[in-house]
């Protein structure tokens, strides 16, 4: 057993995925099959039409399932999601945040059956990574480090890795996994 755990499995972590959820090969799921029971995924009822309410109560749902204050680890829409979810919950329900690849509601690419879900508008008391890629279809660099702004995030670029999905060919993404740690690690214990 291993008595020194990465910085980040010493919380549960709550995942949330973007639009149709992330398949077996995408790295939210990679990285959720290594932590076991001690990962919840939302499931929301509206994975293919996403509806913003839906998806608030998912993730609600799985933060309570947790027990304890977990990390969020989101991806694309979930981006969205999990900003507006911690704009308007208490703060001191989750331990931090890490957001990847958000998408721009206003970009010509963005999913029509997406169109109810927002750019973030207000700050966040958690604590907050948004990881930025400097060639995403979904969103500008401008646009996403905007967002990083409203929400007072920290912005980790990671290059050019276009939407860091399965497309992408990130694969488990242990540069991601790295930076999760080296981010969870620098925040302070409750």
């Amino acid at each position: 057993m291993n008595e020194h755990p990465r910085p980040a499995d010493r919380h549960p972590w709550v995942v949330v995925p973007g639009i149709w959820g992330s398949d077996p090969e995408h790295w939210q799921s990679r990285w959720q099959d290594t932590r076991g029971a001690a990962a919840v995924r939302i499931a929301p009822t509206s994975w293919s039409e996403p509806e913003p309410g839906d998806w608030d109560r998912a993730i609600s749902d799985a933060v309570a399932a947790c027990g304890r204050p977990p990390v969020l680890v989101a991806h694309s829409l979930g981006v969205l999601a999990a900003a507006h979810w911690l704009a308007a919950h208490d703060g001191s329900s989750v331990v931090a945040a890490f957001l990847v690849a958000p998408p721009d509601p206003d970009a010509p690419a963005f999913p029509e059956a997406a169109r109810g879900f927002r750019a973030p508008s207000r700050p966040v008391a958690s604590p907050t990574a948004l990881v930025v890629s400097d060639d995403d279809p979904y969103c500008s660099v401008d646009r996403a480090e905007h967002f990083a702004t409203v929400l007072g995030a920290r912005t980790l670029r990671v290059g050019a890795r276009q939407h860091v999905n399965v497309a992408s060919g990130v694969g488990a993404w242990d540069e991601g996994r790295r930076l999760l740690d080296a981010f969870v690690g620098a925040v302070p214990e409750a």
